[in-house]
């Protein structure tokens, strides 16, 4: 590992930052979840998570709920449930209708066997320890439970990523730019089976590739903007490169009249 992938990895982890700033609101995840209307095909991500919990009945925990959108689907589709909302940072449950709590995935505050499935949905490449926050899943989920994780692969948005260090290169007035924070590295689609193959006997993939055509920059411009939280891992200044990043893409729509970003993530479906 490269001293600045660790230091990538220490920043995604940081538990200050994640409630302090990344988290405290559900302004910059919103943003990030609202690219994706332009996505083609359009996939209702929360309805396929409900769509898997098919056959599941009594209690589902929703581990680093976020800004509350799986849970309020599950609360529309599937009253009969019993739903829990957990997140470690605060202000980003403000808004979400409870039961919720304040938890730390690595230590969940719910008894052996007591959930009859788990949601850890583009969450655990955010926890320190990956395999512990897996035990802890395998801990709370009855033997026959469900768990359903997702994440995005290493390849998805490339084209943000050469977008950044384009910006940033222009920036620094540098032949290359350093590379932006890729929050979900560590727990990328290629990563996860491992971590969560070593708790669970069978974890099926369900790959989700597409492709994001935007006419106008605001979309990615305020995706890009909403790592701020991470500004300063980012080793040139955040502002300039993302007005920088503006004018690139304003440029490639007058030229080529769209803008497009391949995108691939993930489903995750495991059981013992």
């Amino acid at each position: 590992m490269t001293d600045l992938s660790a230091a990538h990895d220490a920043a995604a982890t940081d538990r200050a930052r994640l409630v302090g700033s990344a988290y405290n609101g559900d302004r910059d995840l919103a943003a990030r979840q609202s690219l994706y209307q332009w996505q083609t095909p359009r996939y209702d991500l929360p309805g396929l998570v409900a769509e898997r919990l098919g056959g599941v009945r009594g209690r589902v925990v929703d581990i680093g709920c976020g800004n509350g959108t799986f849970l309020q689907r599950l609360r529309q589709d599937r009253p009969d449930l019993s739903l829990l909302g957990l997140d470690l940072a605060p202000g980003i449950l403000a808004g979400v209708p409870g039961p919720v709590a304040v938890a730390d995935a690595m230590r969940l505050p719910l008894a052996t066997g007591s959930v009859d499935a788990a949601l850890a949905l583009h969450m655990l490449y955010h926890v320190p320890d990956i395999p512990q926050a897996v035990r802890e899943l395998a801990r709370v989920v009855a033997r026959d439970g469900l768990v359903v994780a997702s994440t995005n692969s290493g390849r998805d948005k490339a084209e943000l990523d050469d977008l950044w260090q384009r910006a940033a290169r222009d920036i620094l007035g540098m032949d290359r730019g350093p590379a932006r924070l890729m929050l979900s590295a560590r727990f990328s689609l290629e990563k996860a089976p491992a971590f969560l193959g070593a708790e669970f006997g069978r974890v099926e993939v369900v790959e989700l590739p597409g492709t994001i055509t935007v006419h106008d920059p605001e979309p990615v411009i305020a995706h890009m903007a909403s790592y701020r939280a991470w500004a300063d891992q980012h080793e040139v200044p955040f502002d300039a490169t993302i007005d920088r990043a503006r004018t690139l893409v304003a440029d490639h729509i007058d030229r080529h009249g769209a803008y497009e970003i391949t995108c691939l993530g993930g489903l995750l479906i495991c059981r013992r």
